[in-house]
């Protein structure tokens, strides 16, 4: 699969914790604090790897003193 593939693709809720290395409460607590780029289809959370680097890059999951939270 080409890296636009994977960046294109929408990624589960557990993907994206598996992605970024934390825990699916922090996650959820980005997606209500931090706006976290998100889509929730139905019941289920979904996440675009492109957006969500794009998020962490412009730091979306850090705090005031540049500590991720």
């Amino acid at each position: 699969m080409s890296e636009n593939n994977i960046q294109d693709r929408w990624i589960s809720l557990q993907e994206v914790c598996d992605y970024l290395g934390v825990k699916r409460h922090t996650v959820m607590r980005w997606i209500d604090q931090r706006n976290m780029p998100s889509s929730k289809v139905g019941k289920l959370w979904r996440f675009k790897t492109a957006e969500i680097d794009e998020w962490v890059r412009s730091s979306g999951a850090t705090d005031e003193q540049g500590v991720p939270k």
